[in-house]
């Protein structure tokens, strides 16, 4: 690993702290230069367009590159103290204009940052072994549709060596197809089916990466059933829907349009009153008091109102619902029986 590589590992560039710090900018390309052992070298910094930092130290009277310092085999105070007076210098930089990041590759954390923004996901860090090790959970149906991991690259890609970052992406009927054995390969650590293996190294664009994402989300993209809970004290909940069928309602990041909502009201009713369909979500909405705080809320739409007495807590209780303190995705013994409940009022009416 070079001098570089490890002084900036895990960390992503802060652009507008470069011009301060002193760098320059022309042709997409930052530059600074600052003298070493009192004139004796200076070490020329450039980052690129992607973040990636690139250093040599040049002999100035003569303008070529000192490279002794880099050597493994190289010994003596001379290239010592170049060194030394180098890495103090780059992690500086490090300090002042980069921040930490979770990943060791520019690319991971930009496509990081592009799920967290798109999908309102983060990566979660399941293995204490592997801490560079993170999954990415749809949340509706709760599976994996991608996880960035650290690799060595010979276990990718035969005779190459060195470490890697691969994210590993849920796809369709079509993964061979996608599949171009260059930045796109068979899964590493996977199932053969349905997945694939990106090496992220900037060898293929971000928004490559992003469509690929963009499958194996779609594909688990299943409308999401979700119990809220509603305090009829803070809102009159049970009168909400006498005048209108739709209303907005304080939004979870999770909920996505189209989206199934089960309101359970509070004490003194404690049972679930109506379910709505979701049909706009991230509509801001600035609203702050003793009880209350949101920012975005969603639209919701009346489809079924229900008895007080059909889904009471000790029914949700029965179905591996506990608590309802916040929004959560109903159980799938929940939603059966809200289905069998659906089959018997239809048969019900048409009996009658």
């Amino acid at each position: 690993m070079s001098i570089e590589s490890e002084v900036f590992s895990r960390k992503s560039v802060c652009w507008e702290k470069l011009i301060p710090f002193g760098f320059k900018l022309e042709k997409g390309i930052y530059s600074y230069s600052e003298f070493l052992l009192e004139g004796a070298f200076r070490a020329d910094i450039r980052i690129n367009e992607k973040g990636f930092v690139y250093g040599a130290v040049m002999d100035p009277e003569l303008e070529e590159e000192y490279i002794n310092f880099r050597l493994e085999n190289r010994h003596g105070d001379y290239p010592a103290r170049v060194r030394t007076e180098y890495e103090e210098l780059l992690r500086r930089i490090a300090d002042q204009c980069f921040r930490q990041e979770a990943f060791l590759m520019p690319q991971s954390n930009r496509l990081a940052q592009h799920i967290r923004e798109k999908y309102q996901v983060s990566p979660e860090f399941l293995w204490a072994r592997f801490p560079g090790c993170a999954a990415f959970r749809h949340p509706g149906s709760g599976k994996w549709f991608g996880i960035i991991m650290n690799v060595d690259r010979g276990k990718l890609i035969d005779g190459e060596r060195g470490e890697i970052e691969i994210i590993n992406v849920k796809l369709d009927d079509l993964t061979e197809s996608h599949i171009d054995n260059i930045s796109i390969l068979p899964p590493y650590h996977q199932t053969k089916k349905n997945w694939v293996s990106v090496i992220l190294d900037d060898s293929l664009a971000d928004e490559a990466i992003w469509k690929l994402i963009d499958i194996g989300y779609r594909k688990l993209s299943k409308a999401g059933e979700w119990l809220v809970p509603a305090n009829p004290h803070y809102y009159d909940v049970i009168n909400a829907f006498n005048d209108t069928d739709t209303i907005l309602w304080k939004q979870s990041s999770r909920i996505q349009p189209g989206d199934t909502v089960f309101l359970y009201v509070g004490a003194p009713f404690s049972a679930i009153m109506f379910r709505c369909a979701v049909i706009e979500t991230d509509i801001p909405f600035e609203f702050r008091n003793d009880q209350v705080s949101m920012n975005k809320v969603m639209r919701i739409k009346l489809l079924r109102r229900y008895e007080g007495n059909e889904f009471t807590f000790k029914k949700l209780n029965e179905c591996g619902i506990k608590a309802v303190r916040g929004p959560r995705l109903v159980t799938e013994s929940l939603s059966k029986a809200v289905i069998n409940e659906e089959k018997a009022r239809k048969k019900g009416e048409r009996q009658t």
